[in-house]
């Protein structure tokens, strides 16, 4: 999968602000799946995998006004950057 980055100026206002609070969704949902999976390997020495992180956060996209293949994105990205970063390995405490 490709990622494309446009760089756009906004001008309105109102745009922003949609912007940010969705921004401040995402880095919940991110900081949600990091500390989950982290009380998840103290508790059962197991990282939580992606179908573990999506059952978990089922239904958090009308609360946070996101769309829920958002929520799932995220999650499927942050088991990605553990795996990629070898976090799955090394088990800080």
């Amino acid at each position: 999968m490709a990622t494309k980055t446009v760089k756009i100026r906004i001008k309105d206002s109102s745009a922003c602000k949609v912007l940010n609070r969705m921004a401040r969704s995402i880095n919940f949902v991110w900081n949600y799946c990091n500390e989950t999976s982290y009380t998840a390997v103290k508790a059962n020495s197991k990282w939580l995998s992606y179908n573990d992180l999506q059952t978990l956060t089922k239904g958090a996209n009308k609360d946070l006004g996101l769309n829920s293949a958002s929520v799932q994105m995220v999650c499927r990205e942050y088991v990605t950057r553990r795996k990629q970063f070898k976090k799955s390995e090394s088990i800080l405490f």
